[in-house]
């Protein structure tokens, strides 16, 4: 076990995407075993030391920021002990990288469905945060793919759990973990029926093992994943499409959305998008108001068919036919990738640059109000004055707009500007986090989601897994709400 405890050593600890200020700690604590874990916990537990759990720093929520206490970092806890054709299954420690655990799967010919932006996330921090990605439109999030989590309690006990060992109801929510007795207070308040990663998972009849996914470090330290996998599509289809006018290119996404296409990925870039990619890259059509990515399964039939099928839909939206992308091979495929993934990268740019937090929602709607929420998102921009960039999931109606302030002004401004769009998002039945989770930044949104009440439901129920409140602190909610209860 590592430990750093030298300024200049751990100050990289202290940041994430969120660009969040302000982060401290006495030490970083760098454990190789899910027992030494344990026993980091269990000492910080009795000295009621508080404790953040960081991965791989490309969350955008401030969740690995710490304000005191200590840090345990699970970047050594690295290792991928099985990929198994035959299980259809994989083994890995929490600290793998998204990128390494895909490249091994598909040595096998298997596809790890989770395919999030960050390629240098850690596979511990996508269940943690019920990440999902751009592919979750065929494959849905990361919590449909766990199969069994090991974890460390903060009184040092190694909790592991497989799914289907445990039915939690409202009736009958006690458990025993190695003699540990928990009365686990499952929340009343319903989830909204989308793609959902804000706050804690909670419904009657749900099982044990989805508490922790998504519980964003405030229950357990996450040591190890078994998840599943699904087969390597051998051929898929990649194309960018460009178009003059944003309202066909969400024409375009609802009818692929309704129509039976297998189809993994639906991503939406707005004329701002495209504009900030066009500095690196000069192929990208000038004059374009908007362009959907997409990502076709094609097996089984042939190329020719499902272009000539993709070629009727595009010529109904008026997409420019003379200026899309098609991918030939799976080396273009990757570059298309790369292309959207791109674009994260290009805004975070310029938040460093002007050092003011960008302010990014992460908001999903039920499909038949999702024009509504995108004709409020343009509306309410269109005058504003503020820079502005809208991309994401489109296929998912779920997309992610973020205003990028230049000024104390501009930044009060945005703020009731993306407060305006929680508040519409939830009013349509929607959730204000449908991937990126709460951290330590978007407080106000879960209230708005659940109100006061939801909020003291979640207190109570980590205070049942963490009585002396030292594990993940103010992520999800205040810390001075555990203080209340």
């Amino acid at each position: 076990m590592l430990i750093k405890d030298k300024p200049d050593t751990i100050k990289n600890y202290f940041e994430d995407s969120s660009n969040m200020k302000g982060g401290r700690a006495e030490k970083v604590v760098l454990p190789e075993s899910a027992e030494e874990a344990a026993i980091v916990l269990k000492e910080a537990n009795s000295k009621k030391i508080p404790v953040t759990v960081s991965g791989g720093g490309t969350g955008t929520t401030g969740s690995r920021i710490p304000f005191g206490g200590i840090v345990i970092s699970t970047e050594r806890l690295n290792s991928i002990s099985g990929v198994s054709a035959e299980k259809m299954s994989a083994v890995v420690q929490a600290g793998v990288l998204v990128e390494d655990l895909k490249n091994a799967c598909e040595k096998d010919g298997l596809f790890y469905t989770s395919h999030p932006t960050e390629k240098t996330a850690f596979v511990g921090g996508t269940v943690s945060t019920n990440a999902s990605g751009a592919r979750s439109f065929k494959y849905g999030p990361t919590r449909k793919y766990v199969r069994r989590l090991k974890m460390a309690l903060t009184n040092g006990y190694i909790a592991d759990i497989r799914r289907g060992e445990r039915v939690l109801t409202r009736l009958n929510s006690r458990i025993n973990l190695g003699g540990f007795g928990i009365d686990v207070p499952l929340p009343a308040y319903k989830m909204p029926d989308v793609k959902n990663s804000a706050g804690y998972f909670a419904k009657d009849g749900m099982d044990l093992i989805d508490l922790f996914i998504g519980q964003e470090g405030t229950l357990s330290v996450i040591t190890e994943i078994e998840m599943a996998l699904v087969k390597k599509p051998p051929e898929i289809l990649s194309s960018f499409l460009f178009f003059k006018r944003e309202e066909d290119a969400w024409g375009f996404s609802e009818e692929v959305r309704k129509r039976a296409f297998d189809v993994l990925s639906v991503e939406y870039l707005d004329s701002n998008a495209l504009r900030l990619l066009s500095i690196k890259n000069p192929n990208v059509p000038a004059r374009m108001k908007a362009a959907i990515f997409f990502e076709e399964d094609t097996h089984g039939r042939k190329a020719d068919a499902s272009i000539e099928k993709w070629l009727k839909t595009i010529s109904r939206h008026n997409a420019s036919l003379d200026d899309s992308w098609v991918a030939m091979n799976e080396t273009e495929a990757d570059k298309f990738t790369k292309f959207r993934h791109d674009i994260p990268e290009a805004v975070n740019d310029i938040i460093r640059r002007t050092g003011f937090q960008k302010l990014s929602t992460d908001i999903a709607v039920p499909d038949d109000k999702f024009p509504e929420m995108m004709k409020f998102y343009v509306d309410r921009l269109k005058n504003s004055g503020l820079e502005h960039v809208i991309f994401g999931h489109i296929g998912e109606s779920h997309l992610h707009v973020n205003i990028l302030p230049k000024s104390e002004d501009e930044l009060a401004e945005g703020r009731k500007i993306a407060l305006g769009f929680v508040k519409k998002g939830v009013s349509l039945g929607g959730t204000v986090s449908a991937e990126h989770g709460i951290g330590k930044i978007k407080h106000l949104y879960l209230e708005a989601m659940y109100g006061k009440q939801g909020i003291m439901e979640m207190a109570l129920l980590k205070k049942a897994f963490d009585p002396n409140c030292i594990l993940g602190l103010d992520n999800i909610f205040p810390r001075e709400i555990l203080d209340s209860i």
